[in-house]
């Protein structure tokens, strides 16, 4: 079975091959009409093959909208002398509108790379860089001024305010001034309305300025009377949207707000229906329950005639539902008016109260009160009428509206809009991110008490027996551990041995993985810490006897070790990485909640600092200071008894006491509590919490994603872990690694990224070149080699959106061509070796050749030719050669001339070397000799002729081929010339 990476592999070899031309290349843009929307971006019209499509149509077309863009943006500057103009008076390139842009736009650029080498820049805070480069300097200092105002603000109370305060009032000019010097340079460099970079141009812009404007107004005023529901103290309400401008100024904090507004009709829509499905649930009411749930406070008066008057009434000292002897005389009484009244928190009396009364019972809060009211005063069945409401609002109408705001948000953030494949690659993508490579030494083999600590710390058993002795170890606190009491001797002893227990595991793995590579993982760490921290315990436990001083600490070092466990579990390693990433995630989103809290918790003080205390507005859950409001307010985020706080803020005349300024008055504000405690709960409840819903859901289908969904499974990345860790001999280098070792990592994979070097060499060498081109040549991480397996493990026209696609497309077009040059080139260098060295064989060979025979010549003194049947029996035919035919000699020549004709041939290799050599040469050498058709000339060729009284020319087939003094194209290029010669010859003749 082929790996994944090899399937992969072929279907782009597969794409590849179905494409005539390159798809890098720009072709005509008829033959891209239309995309299929089934999410391939490959899929284009019928009429064309699939995948057959210019990968840069798109980036030039976008490329071509941002110069038309910039065209139009310079015909404005050319033709219009008003545009770019801050307040129409500062130009253009002034130098002063020059200084203010620099201060404002000055912020400090994080670079990981070193701009010249292209090297990566080592940094011991390369986590604080981005975060201190993610606004201006400008934006960081007003974040800074913004927030030192917001604190001044929580030290603001109905008695302590800004105009009585010294403290406070430096406070605020400051901030103040601070944001005139911060407006006044924006808008000089950017200037206010119609420019392309304008302070107001957006909403955030506006709320920018308008809280300028708010706190300028009321530093000017300092109004010293605020009567209640006055102007005044609807610009104090103003003012407390100060820490709103923080959304302002951090970018993605403006991006919650966005992706809330941009939801906004959805959110809308939704809300409308549940106000329709009030509304009809309220008209009903009225009609069934107007008017029928008032009540006499005198029990024994039935009707509303006979309610007047006054009555003997015993007083409760108690909140306990006792009934008092109203038999004895002693107990205490008072004489209290008959008031015929509805209950205190709701009636249905109009359609106002009534759909008030419904969206309490819409967020489950006294419904059950509402229903019991009905059910005594009205009668039985009428409380169908609260349950009905309540499934359809609440299991239906509620779920809908979390459900749109899950959705907006995963559309917003393009996740609604993904295929399934491409949301299978972000999910593997943010796995690939957490996973982190082992911190496990390898097997220790060269002594053997480290490996058998190894073998055994190492072992399933071993890890579960552990995680057994922390379940143990954390069942002894079921029960409380009290110094007076005798059992909590017992059970401290009994932790104490688990305790030593958990040493002899630390010490065990200090062993097995020396000092240096136990100290490597965090988890080992935080081990070490918490069972340093029960040896301590032990010894003040067996000092103290189990006193009320090292029973705390027991307990508490119980408590940390069981947060130890999470480590020794996949699955409840993959929880804990669930809620940290989420936490991280929403860190933003709950940053903003507690912003907005603090925006609410300002305008508490203001409305609601003075009001009486009520039945839950008490000592404990008031308005009394911004600290007490923030508490409170987490509090109704709970949606513990909101509606009932409502309505201790409602109060009003005769129960309460007006004053001149709202300092001094008791009483509430029945408007203003209804607009503020119902928008608060459904901003919080319904859409920020609903928020914070979506991103744990993301966040889990992260990690529990199926075996059979996930491109890359969790075992994958354990199997690539383990093979980094084995090859990662240098862990103190933080999962860096040389290209060469990473090639190394590549072959040693198993499993689904295994690579078969016989059947794909070729992806293999992709892969390899990759590696070396990620960092230049220079180390590669952890998370590059994982990246590229994933990359290469997955279809990238399917699970990629468009954007990278294109690069990656690009990327990998550009390795191909780049390997396949690389390869060319090896095979030319490979090959020009083998001729050199086949060349320089031969001319040894023939050296050889033709110095042998005059050493042999100058040994022998006669040479003897017989003939026995026409064959030459003093010469040796090699096998599979073929025999030559015998060329008889002039014997009447002098032995002198004959001795002398041989040496100068073999010396000086001529056309005729094949003729007038002896058969034994020609045997050994291994030659062929066919009979020749042209004639020699001596006047042309005299250096090379040296048989002229034969009149034969050699054929090519009597050169050694390949030789530098006989090869295949010498010889070609002397038949040549001597074929010129011989037909120049006969020309000249005739």
């Amino acid at each position: 079975m082929r790996s994944l990476l090899s399937q992969q592999h072929q279907i782009r070899m597969d794409i590849r091959r179905s494409i005539r031309s390159r798809p890098g290349s720009l072709k005509s843009k008829n033959q891209y009409q239309k995309l299929r929307e089934n999410g391939n971006v490959g899929a284009i019209a019928t009429e064309h093959k699939m995948d057959d499509f210019d990968i840069k149509i798109l980036q030039q077309k976008r490329h071509e909208a941002e110069v038309k863009r910039s065209q139009q943006e310079e015909d404005l500057r050319e033709n219009h002398p008003y545009f770019d103009t801050p307040l129409f008076s500062v130009g253009r390139d002034s130098r002063f509108r020059k200084f203010c842009k620099v201060v404002v736009s000055a912020r400090y650029i994080y670079q990981k790379r070193d701009p010249i080498t292209g090297k990566e820049l080592k940094s011991k805070y390369k986590h604080i860089q981005p975060l201190i480069g993610l606004v201006t300097y400008l934006d960081w200092v007003m974040i800074i001024v913004t927030t030192l105002s917001c604190i001044s603000m929580m030290f603001e109370t109905p008695t302590q305010r800004v105009m009585n305060t010294p403290g406070l009032r430096i406070a605020e000019y400051v901030f103040v001034i601070c944001m005139s010097i911060e407006m006044s340079l924006k808008v000089m460099a950017n200037g206010l309305f119609f420019t392309p970079q304008a302070v107001v141009r957006d909403i955030g812009g506006v709320l920018d300025v308008f809280i300028y404007a708010v706190s300028l107004v009321f530093l000017c005023w300092m109004p010293e009377k605020v009567p209640q529901n006055s102007g005044a103290q609807i610009l104090m309400i103003l003012r407390c949207l100060r820490p709103l401008r923080i959304f302002i100024l951090v970018p993605h904090m403006r991006a919650v707000v966005y992706e809330l507004c941009r939801g906004f009709k959805e959110i809308l829509l939704v809300s409308i229906l549940l106000v329709l499905l009030m509304f009809v649930f309220a008209s009903y009411g009225v009609q069934l329950f107007g008017g029928k749930l008032a009540r006499c406070n005198d029990p024994l008066i039935k009707s509303r005639e006979n309610c007047t008057g006054i009555f003997l009434r015993p007083l409760f000292v108690t909140k306990l539902k006792v009934k008092p002897d109203v038999s004895n005389d002693s107990y205490p009484k008072i004489y209290v008016p008959r008031v015929w009244a509805n209950p205190r928190n709701f009636n249905f009396d109009n359609i106002g109260n009534a759909m008030q009364a419904l969206f309490e019972v819409l967020s489950l809060e006294g419904w059950l009160e509402v229903r019991d009211v009905i059910i005594e005063r009205v009668n039985s069945s009428h409380g169908v009428f609260i349950h009905l409401f309540v499934f359809i609002g609440c299991m239906i109408g509620l779920t809908l509206f979390v459900g749109v705001v899950i959705a907006n948000y995963m559309e917003n953030k393009g996740t609604a809009l993904l295929t399934v494949d491409q949301k299978r690659w972000q999910d593997l993508m943010g796995r690939i991110k957490l996973a982190q490579p082992l911190h496990i030494p390898p097997r220790p083999e060269h002594s053997w008490l480290r490996t058998l600590m190894y073998d055994i710390t190492q072992n399933i058993a071993f890890k579960r027996g552990v995680a057994f002795l922390v379940l143990a170890n954390y069942s002894l606190l079921a029960v409380p551990w009290l110094s007076e009491e005798p059992h909590t001797f017992a059970l401290a002893t009994v932790s104490a041995v688990f305790t030593m227990l958990f040493l002899l595991e630390v010490i065990m793995k200090n062993i097995a993985l020396s000092a240096a590579g136990y100290w490597q993982s965090r988890r080992n760490r935080f081990d070490m810490f918490v069972t340093c921290l029960g040896v301590i315990w032990i010894v003040l436990h067996f000092t103290f006897k189990a006193n009320d001083l090292s029973n705390p600490l027991g307990y508490f070092v119980i408590v940390l070790r069981f947060f130890t466990i999470t480590g020794k579990h996949a699955t409840l390693k993959m929880l804990m990485l669930t809620v940290v990433v989420s936490m991280f995630k929403s860190f933003f989103i709950i940053l903003g909640m507690f912003l907005l809290m603090l925006f609410y918790a300002f305008t508490g003080v203001i409305l609601f600092g003075c009001v009486k205390y009520g039945e839950d507005l008490g000592r404990q859950a008031n308005f009394k200071t911004a600290w007490n409001a923030v508490v409170l307010l987490f509090r109704i985020v709970t949606g513990e008894d909101w509606n009932k706080i409502m309505h201790d803020c409602m109060v009003a005349p005769p129960f309460c006491t007006r004053g001149s300024n709202f300092w001094k008055t008791d009483c509430g504000n029945f408007k203003a509590a209804l607009v503020f405690f119902c928008t608060f709960y459904v901003i919080i409840t319904y859409i920020v919490l609903n928020l914070l819903v979506a991103i744990i859901m993301e966040n889990f289908s992260l990690f529990y994603s199926n075996e059979e969904d996930a491109l890359l499974s969790y075992n994958d990345i354990r199997q690539f872990q383990t093979t980094w860790n084995l090859v990662n001999k240098n862990r103190k280098a933080h999962g860096v690694i040389s290209v060469r070792r990473a090639k190394l990592v590549l072959r040693l994979l198993k499993g689904r990224l295994e690579v078969d070097l016989e059947k794909d060499r070729l992806l293999f060498r992709h892969m390899c070149y990759e590696i070396e081109k990620l960092r230049n040549g220079d180390d590669v991480t952890f998370h590059d080699v994982l990246s590229m397996l994933a990359y290469r493990s997955v279809d990238i026209r399917k699970s990629l959106q468009l954007e990278e696609l294109l690069v990656r497309e690009e990327l990998e077009y550009t390795i191909e061509e780049e390997v396949a040059k690389q390869t060319i080139r090896n095979w030319l260098d490979k090959c020009l070796k083998r001729i050199r060295a086949k060349e320089h064989s031969n001319l040894i060979t023939n050296l050889r050749a033709t110095n042998e025979p005059v050493v042999m010549l100058e040994c022998i003194p006669t040479i003897t030719e017989t003939k026995e049947e026409g064959v030459d029996s003093s010469v040796a035919v090699a096998p599979g050669v073929r025999q030559r035919k015998k060329i008889e000699r002039n014997t009447s020549a002098p032995l002198p001339g004959m001795l002398q004709a041989p040496s100068r041939k073999y010396l000086a290799p001529s056309l005729s070397d094949g003729a007038s050599r002896p058969d034994k040469m020609s045997a050994v050498m291994g030659l062929k000799k066919r009979n020749p058709r042209l004639q020699s000339s001596s006047k042309n060729l005299p250096n090379l002729l040296e048989s002229e009284e034969m009149g034969t020319a050699p054929h090519d087939g009597d050169r050694p081929i390949g030789s530098s003094l006989g090869g295949k194209y010498s010889t070609l290029e002397v038949q040549n010339w001597w074929r010129t010669c011989v037909q120049g010859e006969s020309t000249s003749e005739q």
